[in-house]
C-alpha cells in the first residue's frame, strides 16, 4: 500500500527543497544556495587537500546559527578533531563529536542528537555488522550510503559524505554511490598551491558549472570570492614572455597569467617544459608559430607556466601562450596588468587561424573590471562583443596578425 497518496503536482509544497546556507558562501555558490533538507552530499578529494577541514568550518558555521551538528569521523580520534577545529576557531557548543565505525552506532547517535546536519568523514570507513566484507568495499559502501540516505530522507537532515578518491581522481566505491547521493563534489587542489577549487559534477538542487575557490592557510581554509589576484605576478615592470588572459572555470571568469621562456640550447632535442597548461596544446603552438610566423624555435628551450598555481588548459588561452613565447623569443614586453595591461583571448588553429571561444563578452568584462584597456580577440567575433568602456579591442584573424599587432614579425 502507497505510505503517501499521490496529489497534483501544484499542490505540492516547494518549501521542503528550499535551501539553507552553510555559512560558507564559496561552498554555498556550489550548492546553489546551501544544503537542501534531506539532500545528501557527497565530498570527495584527493588526501590531504583540505575536506576534513572544509566541512569543520562549515559546522562550526551551522553549528553558531544554532542548529546542532553532528561530525563522525571514523579515521581520526575525537581529540584530533578538536584540535584542528581549536586551529581553525571551529568550537561551539552546539557541534557535537563522535568518532564512530559502526553504522548502528552511527544511527544510535543520530536517534539521540537529532542534529540538523549530519558530517560523516569518511563514508568508506563505517561498516555495517549485517553486511559481509571490510569497511570500504562495495558491498559495505552501498549498504552504508543506502542507510544513511534513508534516515537523511525521513528526518529531512541534510547529510555529507566525505569520500575518497582512486589514483585517477574518481571517487572509490562503487559507481552506484554517485547515482544514490543528491550532489557529488570534488575538491582539487596541488599540494604545492593555496589554491583550491570546489566543483559539482552532479547536483539535483543547481548548477553544476559553476566553482568556489578557497585559499589554504594555517588558520584553515578561507573563501575567496574575488580570486583573481592570486594568479597575476606583481612586477613592478614590464617583463618580456608574460601575456594576460582570462579563463573560465565554471561560469567564473580568472584573470590568469602565462609565463614564458624560450632560451638558446646546443642539444638535439630542445626540452619543452609546461606547468598549469596542456602540454599537448602548447606542441601545436609553437609549431604553429613555427610554420606560419616564422619564430624559429628548433634551437631553443621553451619552458611555459601559469602564476599561483592557475591552470589555464583550455584552448581560450592558446592566444596568449603564443605571444608570450613570442615576446621571450624577441624579448618584446607585453604591459602588464599594473601598466594598463593587454589581456589575449582565443583558440589558435593548424592554419594559424585564430578561433572564436566562448563567453568572450565575460571575459573581456572580467579583464576591464580589474583594470585592463586593451585586448586582442578573434575577428570574426569582434564586431558582436558588448565590449566594456574603457577597454580597446584589437581584433586578429591569425597569428601573425596577432602577433603584428604588439610587434611585427622581422
Amino acid at each position: 500500500m502507497p505510505t503517501v497518496p499521490a496529489c497534483p503536482i501544484d499542490e505540492v509544497a516547494p518549501h521542503a527543497a528550499q535551501a539553507r546556507t552553510t555559512g560558507v558562501a564559496e561552498l554555498d555558490r556550489v550548492l546553489g544556495g546551501g544544503l537542501v533538507p534531506g539532500a545528501v552530499v557527497l565530498l570527495a578529494g584527493e588526501p590531504g587537500v583540505g575536506k576534513s577541514t572544509l566541512l569543520l568550518d562549515v559546522a562550526a558555521q551551522t553549528a553558531r546559527a544554532g542548529r546542532t551538528v553532528l561530525y563522525v569521523t571514523g579515521e581520526e580520534s575525537t581529540a584530533q578533531v578538536r584540535l584542528r577545529a581549536g586551529r581553525i576557531r571551529a568550537l561551539d557548543p552546539h557541534l557535537l563529536l563522535a568518532a564512530e565505525c559502526d553504522l548502528a552506532a552511527l544511527l544510535g547517535h543520530v536517534e539521540a542528537c537529532a542534529p540538523g546536519l549530519l558530517v560523516v568523514d569518511s563514508v568508506q570507513t563505517v561498516a555495517s555488522a549485517q553486511v559481509d566484507g571490510a569497511p570500504g568495499g562495495v558491498s559495505q559502501v552501498r549498504e552504508v550510503a543506502a542507510a544513511l540516505i534513508a534516515v537523511a530522507k525521513a528526518r529531512g537532515m541534510p547529510v555529507v559524505l566525505v569520500g575518497h578518491v582512486t589514483k585517477d581522481g574518481s571517487v572509490a566505491g562503487p559507481r552506484t554511490l554517485e547515482h544514490l547521493v543528491d550532489v557529488v563534489c570534488q575538491f582539487e587542489g596541488e599540494r604545492t598551491s593555496r589554491l583550491r577549487l570546489l566543483r559539482a559534477t552532479k547536483n539535483r538542487y543547481g548548477p553544476t558549472d559553476e566553482v568556489g575557490c578557497f585559499e589554504i592557510s594555517e588558520h584553515g581554509i578561507i573563501g575567496l570570492a574575488d580570486p583573481s589576484g592570486l594568479f597575476c605576478s606583481q612586477a613592478v615592470t614590464d617583463v618580456p614572455g608574460t601575456c594576460l588572459t582570462v579563463t573560465l572555470e565554471g561560469r567564473r571568469p580568472l584573470l590568469t597569467e602565462v609565463q614564458a621562456l624560450v632560451a638558446p640550447t646546443q642539444a638535439a632535442n630542445p626540452r619543452r617544459t609546461t606547468s598549469g597548461v596542456d602540454t599537448a596544446r602548447v606542441a601545436m603552438v609553437l609549431a604553429v608559430l613555427a610554420r606560419r610566423v616564422g619564430v624559429g624555435l628548433a634551437d631553443q628551450e621553451v619552458y611555459v607556466s601559469t602564476v599561483g598555481g592557475a591552470r589555464a588548459v583550455e584552448p581560450a588561452a592558446d592566444l596568449a601562450v603564443a605571444l608570450a613565447v613570442v615576446g621571450s623569443r624577441l624579448d618584446l614586453a607585453l604591459p602588464s596588468l599594473q601598466h594598463g595591461g593587454l589581456v589575449a583571448v582565443g583558440e589558435v588553429g593548424l592554419a594559424g587561424e585564430i578561433r572564436a571561444v566562448s563567453g568572450i563578452d565575460r571575459r573581456l568584462a572580467e579583464a576591464a573590471r580589474l583594470g585592463l584597456t586593451r585586448a586582442i580577440v578573434p575577428a570574426s567575433v569582434a564586431d558582436s562583443l558588448d565590449v566594456p568602456d574603457g577597454m580597446r579591442v584589437r581584433p586578429a584573424r591569425d597569428l601573425a596578425d596577432a602577433v603584428a599587432t604588439v610587434q611585427p614579425v622581422p
